[in-house]
């Protein structure tokens, strides 16, 4: 006797292979048996006509804090997500102690969604994600932006001994749990990093067979070079390589897809296992601060605001911004209509409108300053990219597919609660770009292989029962950029470790989520 058969959908395995129409088997928190008339179990579900996929696993995600929400938050639930990889982008919410909360200001402000932030190393905050109970599950990587700050404050150059710190700080979170070593070299006080320190960093994530992903230095004019510096690291520290959401920025760059994916393939044939994820927009979505250069939040942010209330420091920065030569800041790479602000702590009547908007006739430039020294952590959606790169990248078997989202509260991007069924609707049934088969892999096995997520990505005996059950005909997302958080269509049922967690496309209010450590 069965616990739980989901009976007569087509399943898609999960690594490659194409639909099969059977029943999938569930006993306690395992797939037992995949087949044609498995017998009787204690509960069935008809799923006739719809697709029945292991759970997606979204491979880069900032939904760190969303577990310490006091409800439940089911909105990846609701795109078929039964994993998430936090502390992206060199983010992680732990390690922390008072001093890192107050070196890096509303950065971690933005992210919490409302969540305090509290100092705790990565032990303790596993365990208060874990005794909270998430609703999906989370797999967290230590970020190499919280290890500087907790190690060397806002400090440009590092102090001595800082290093060093640093590599203990990541023994001890892989140690705890840690799935991997994260990098966002465009972001203070990342970016201040060299190559050489995150080799350092890397070689500790090797000595734990992790893998280590970065948001790369650059993503636009200087692209290549940012690849081929990851790719470096990857070599030198002999560790998996993740390129975070994949893209070409910037319209003077538009038309570099293939060649992004022309050096990731090349450094797969010289022996690097890198892969890459990616969003399916063209407008990415982050602080509002990232338009800034790197010199703007030398100090932090109180450093920072002292800069643009100075008018000598602003137009020290606006020369910077305005220099494509630097390598960070997209000041000079978008207009003001690219920009659209999406979260302020004290003017909310700046949210939902573009920076050209909220300028008008007057100077952009000051006026991102003014909006900066409000709120130094406000958020913005950014247009950046080309639909055609968009295509390129997807298309490619070494690419998979995370949301890049953040917390759901406010004017999020609208990908927080609608990446996966965009892809299935947009991508796979509208304009047969990828075949559903090879999107459910981009979603799952090529996630959970390269995190060591152990029995995921795959439907078969032996798997852990996370599935999702989804209508292919229905499948998809309307949310936009100013109306967001709109309910994804088609995701029928959602299992959980066994558990049954979203039924006919209604959440059961059940927080059946894991903390999977490495």
């Amino acid at each position: 006797m069965h616990d739980l058969v989901l009976r007569g959908g087509t399943v898609y395995d999960g690594l490659g292979g194409p639909g099969v129409v059977a029943d999938v088997a569930v006993a306690g928190d395992h797939v037992v048996a995949v087949g044609a008339d498995l017998g009787p179990a204690r509960r069935e579900i008809d799923v006739t006509g719809l697709a029945v996929a292991p759970g997606f696993i979204d491979a880069h995600s900032h939904s760190d804090p969303v577990p310490l929400m006091p409800e439940p938050q089911p909105f990846k639930l609701h795109q078929g997500v039964t994993t998430e990889i936090v502390g992206n982008c060199g983010f992680s919410f732990a390690p922390l102690d008072d001093a890192t909360i107050e070196a890096t200001g509303p950065l971690f402000a933005e992210l919490a969604g409302g969540v305090p932030v509290l100092p705790r190393d990565f032990a303790g905050y596993l365990a208060g994600i874990e005794a909270a109970g998430p609703t999906n599950h989370i797999a967290a990587l230590v970020g190499h932006n919280t290890l500087r700050a907790y190690a060397n404050g806002m400090d440009e150059r590092l102090r001595p001994g800082a290093l060093e710190h640093m590599c203990r700080l990541a023994d001890d979170a892989f140690a705890a749990g840690a799935v991997g070593l994260s990098s966002g070299l465009i972001y203070p006080p990342g970016s201040y990093g060299d190559t050489d320190e995150l080799v350092a960093l890397a070689r500790v994530a090797h000595r734990w067979n992790r893998p280590y992903t970065t948001h790369l230095r650059n993503e636009d004019d200087r692209l290549a070079e940012a690849v081929d510096e990851a790719i470096a690291i990857a070599t030198r520290a002999r560790v998996r390589l993740q390129i975070s959401h994949c893209k070409v920025a910037g319209k003077a760059n538009h038309g570099g897809g293939k060649a992004l994916l022309a050096q990731l393939h090349a450094a797969r044939l010289a022996g690097v296992d890198v892969r890459g994820d990616q969003y399916p927009y063209r407008a990415g979505g982050t602080f509002l601060n990232a338009l800034l250069p790197g010199a703007a939040l030398v100090g932090g942010t109180d450093a920072m605001r002292a800069r643009l209330a100075d008018p000598v420091g602003r137009a020290r920065l606006r020369a910077l911004a305005e220099d494509l030569t630097q390598p960070n800041g997209f000041w000079a790479r978008v207009t003001p209509a690219d920009v659209f602000v999406t979260t302020h702590a004290t003017r909310p009547e700046a949210t939902g409108r573009t920076l050209a908007e909220l300028a008008g006739a007057g100077d952009a430039f000051d006026t991102l300053c003014e909006v900066l020294l409000a709120d130094p952590g406000a958020g913005m959606v950014i247009t950046m990219m080309a639909e055609d790169d968009v295509e390129t990248i997807m298309a490619d078997p070494l690419v998979g597919i995370g949301s890049d989202n953040g917390p759901p509260v406010g004017l999020q991007h609208p990908r927080t609660w609608g990446c996966f069924p965009r892809v299935l609707g947009e991508y796979v049934r509208e304009r047969g770009l990828l075949t559903l088969p090879e999107a459910v892999r981009k979603m799952t096995s090529a996630i959970a292989d390269q995190f060591g997520l152990a029995g995921r990505g795959f439907v078969g005996a032996g798997a852990v029962a996370d599935l999702v059950v989804f209508d292919p005909a229905t499948i998809g997302h309307d949310g936009t950029y100013a109306v967001p958080d709109v309910r994804p269509t088609g995701v029928e049922h959602v299992v959980l470790a066994g558990h049954v967690v979203v039924e006919a496309g209604r959440f059961t209010g059940e927080r059946r989520g894991l903390v999977l450590r490495g």
